[in-house]
């Protein structure tokens, strides 16, 4: 079946038809309609779920704590200053090993407010310990978030997955998307059947106990391989959920990019701006593609390499500022991940869409031309730069 939904309407379904057994809600705009559209599903019969109305969203990851380390299947929903206000919570899920499942509606982070756009919100947390999944479009982050159970309650993984989408942009667009059967939902992901958990009275157990030096590093370890094998189970569900829906999914989309000379990476909704830029660019003889990276915990280092080892100039475009003085979180990672190969491509990094400021076609061109320049003259010039923002005369 299919109809028009928006982001945020359609991972509100896919909730429904999981039935999850808590979900700790606390509205901030503009992730609010999940707990809003999820909270109607409840009154209505239509799903089991208790439903935790709480003061704060450090108290909503705090009941999705304290839910699944009792054996019980959590979800939560959050954007921008309440994904902060969990910071503390976050590290606790993931060194604890609960799968947790969090919707992210991702919005710019305060300060100066700012409700739209941008990855400063989930890109703060990329260290906490949670696998991070980002959708292009409303049917990638319905499909996203069916499949991250399957993911983060495989026992050899037993990590928090947080479905990323772009605020506004995807969560409240509405088009039309495909959904599956929810009996076909149902089964696809499965009851949670955790080996230990609190309430299992013939194996007692504590959860988050003092991890004092001898034991804390083992533990760490732990969380860091169940990170390294977190890459094969994606892509075995994503294998999986192909076979139920027909849709492929990796841990990233290259598009265009089989003779590649110059090329962008990038993530979420901007991709099919950037795509409608290389297709006109084909057009006019240009080799140019790009990946958009779905995956961005675990990061797929060696695999972007490979896909990246061909081209001449490469663009990576950063919706988050690292602060760092060098560049974006995901340029940090991809110029990392490139460092190994025997010809690297010319990289550089634009900081773009902070808070929301748009970037159109006629944009990603210009990117196109510098990049063309680049290889044309071997000369990088600023390899760390900021794009559409105002100039000081402005």
């Amino acid at each position: 079946m299919s109809g028009p939904l928006s982001g945020n309407e359609a991972v509100a379904y896919a909730m429904k038809q999981i039935n999850p057994d808590v979900m700790g809600a606390f509205p901030i705009t503009p992730s609010t309609e999940i707990p809003e559209y999820f909270a109607q599903f409840v009154a209505d019969g239509e799903v089991n779920t208790e439903y935790v109305v709480v003061e704060s969203e450090h108290s909503s990851m705090s009941v999705c704590i304290a839910a699944q380390a009792a054996g019980a299947r959590a979800v939560c929903a959050t954007s921008s200053c309440g994904l902060a206000l969990m910071y503390e919570l976050l590290y606790v899920a993931a060194s604890s090993r609960l799968p947790i499942t969090l919707a992210c509606v991702n919005r710019a982070l305060s300060g100066p407010i700012n409700i739209n756009h941008d990855y400063s919100d989930s890109m703060g947390a990329r260290d906490s310990g949670w696998i991070q999944i980002y959708a292009e479009n409303n049917q990638e982050a319905y499909d996203n978030f069916i499949m991250a159970m399957p993911i983060g309650e495989t026992p050899e993984i037993r990590l928090p997955v947080m479905a990323c989408m772009d605020g506004f942009i995807t969560s409240h667009a509405v088009e039309n998307i495909d959904l599956l059967e929810t009996d076909v939902v149902r089964e696809f992901v499965g009851e949670y059947d955790p080996e230990h958990y609190l309430l299992k009275k013939e194996n007692p157990l504590a959860v988050g106990p003092y991890d004092l030096s001898p034991f804390y590093m083992e533990h760490k370890v732990l969380e860091a391989e169940a990170m390294k094998a977190a890459k094969a189970r994606i892509l075995e569900v994503a294998a999986e959920f192909e076979k139920i829906s027909g849709r492929h999914y990796g841990l990233f989309e290259e598009y265009r990019m089989e003779d590649a000379e110059l090329a962008l990476v990038l993530m979420g909704s901007t991709a099919g701006t950037a795509k409608a830029a290389v297709d006109k660019l084909r057009e006019d003889g240009v080799k140019a593609g790009l990946i958009k990276v779905r995956v961005f915990r675990p990061f797929p280092g060696e695999e972007l390499a490979r896909a990246l080892a061909a081209t001449k100039a490469v663009a990576v475009m950063d919706k988050s500022e690292g602060f760092s003085a060098n560049g974006g979180p995901l340029f940090a990672e991809t110029r990392s991940a490139l460092y190994d190969l025997k010809n690297r491509p010319y990289l550089i990094d634009i900081v773009y869409g902070l808070g929301g400021r748009d970037i159109t076609v006629q944009g990603f061109e210009t990117i196109f031309a510098r990049l063309a320049q680049i290889t044309a003259t071997g000369e990088t010039g600023p390899v760390y730069v900021h794009m559409g923002q105002r100039s000081k005369e402005d």
